[in-house]
């Protein structure tokens, strides 16, 4: 893909837009309309809604090779309810002959990425909020309904604003214990859950760039959790990297960043004095420092969702269980994001590890943080990955959610209760010296 010719600074933002209305530039607030290059939909919000409404228009799907299907908030299908939404989800995929079908292989953004469907310049759309996952890769990907997915899925097209950009500027390093997840929650808790305003957001500067791409899919991912309509990442050497490995070996990079007077409000972090961070029931918004958190006793730990169980999470788990068992009176549930990153983690033996400290591995799929299948327990206080912890996110309207990394899950699972996991990686560091 080639991008559209500079005129004055643009934003990352503004660039993929602008290629993808075919116009030389694209200034904030402008209404144009993008032409599509993938679609993402999932079996809970597109096959069953749209099935009827496409039939009773006579409409096809524009391109079907650009249309990717993915099967994973209902499986594993545990009453007939969800068999049924399975079921029109398969159905619909066989009668409009889709060639890229996901079914039960894992969380639908961490999937697209692993098929190699995402790369930099393109303009995508995923019925699902946190279809923003796909900015890490610098692609802009809007998460849409369904009556806005009817549009495309018969035309190829999408009317878009042009977005301001917030620029999130983070220097230095990580510290030990510390992840994306963490950056993530000090930004919302900062700011709130609408400072996006339905605008882009760009996460840039040193630490960022010395994330993994796993990690900053998390930044993308849970730009979703700031109201912003996009969160974007400049591709680099690294993106490069990873997009090979997945088969994509024609990779435009230079394009795709943003002009270094590009308009936009900036805002500066420094990695280097940031905290583990945890989020309070029932809001992200509710982020401090975990150590400033009251000792607090945990029935449930878990590790899923599309930002909280990718292979680094996994790794990071491991990290802090290796060699122990959790707490007697925990529950501890891991549920790998795809199946993809659970072959990897069981060749590397993260998941010998995990399953050794008490872990219970569960299937790769929305699963609880959707809300659907058994739940957790009624009244039970429960720390989790996930990006969300509203009432019955892990499928019980009386659960007490905490957000966390997977290295704050790990270490509470690990101790009962709310653990800051500095303590548990010094408390290994030293026994491993000594």
């Amino acid at each position: 893909m080639q991008p559209p010719a500079a005129q004055a600074p643009q934003s990352l933002a503004q660039k993929l837009i602008a290629r993808a209305s075919g116009r030389p530039h694209a200034m904030p607030g402008e209404f144009v309309v993008c032409r599509v290059d993938l679609a993402m939909c999932n079996d809970s919000g597109c096959p069953r809604r749209l099935q009827p409404l496409m039939a009773e228009l006579g409409a096809p799907i524009w391109d079907r090779h650009r249309v990717a299907l993915v099967i994973d908030h209902h499986v594993p299908t545990e009453d007939e309810d969800a068999r049924r939404i399975v079921r029109i989800a398969r159905d619909w995929a066989r009668e409009h002959a889709l060639p890229h079908v996901y079914d039960s292989v894992g969380v639908s953004h961490v999937v697209l990425a692993h098929a190699g469907h995402l790369r930099p310049g393109m303009l995508c759309v995923g019925g699902d909020a946190h279809a923003t996952t796909a900015g890490a890769f610098g692609a802009y990907m809007l998460g849409v309904g369904s009556t806005e997915m009817l549009g495309v899925l018969v035309s190829g097209e999408i009317w878009v604003q042009v977005p301001r950009t917030l620029f999130m500027r983070w220097s230095g390093r990580l510290g030990l214990g510390v992840s994306a997840k963490d950056m993530m929650l000090s930004m919302i808790g900062r700011f709130g859950v609408n400072v996006g305003h339905q605008q882009a957001i760009e996460y840039c500067g040193e630490a960022v760039s010395a994330l993994s791409m796993d990690e900053r899919m998390t930044l993308a991912n849970m730009s979703a959790e700031l109201g912003a309509q996009v969160g974007l990442i400049a591709p680099d050497d690294q993106t490069r990297a990873w997009l090979w490995q997945v088969g994509q070996r024609e990779v435009e990079l230079d394009a795709w960043h943003s002009d270094e007077d590009a308009p936009g409000v900036r805002h500066n972090f420094d990695a280097s004095t940031l905290a583990p961070q945890i989020a309070l029931p029932h809001s992200p918004a509710l982020a401090r420092d975990v150590a400033d958190i009251e000792p607090t006793a945990v029935q449930v730990a878990h590790i899923g969702g599309c930002t909280g169980a990718k292979l680094d999470d996994l790794r990071a788990a491991a990290r802090v269980l290796a060699g122990y068992r959790i707490d007697r009176r925990v529950r501890l549930l891991v549920e790998p994001a795809s199946a993809h990153e659970r072959e990897i983690a069981e060749r590397e033996g993260i998941l010998h590890h995990l399953e050794a400290a008490g872990a219970q591995i569960l299937p790769s799929a929305c699963g609880l943080c959707a809300g659907h299948g058994s739940g957790i327990p009624e009244d039970s206080t429960a720390i989790s990955s996930i990006a969300r912890n509203s009432r019955g996110r892990l499928g019980t309207d009386s659960a007490r959610v905490f957000l966390a990394s997977p290295y704050t899950v790990a270490a509470s699972a690990l101790r009962g209760r709310i653990t800051d996991p500095r303590e548990v990686l010094w408390d290994n560091e030293a026994e491993a010296v000594s």
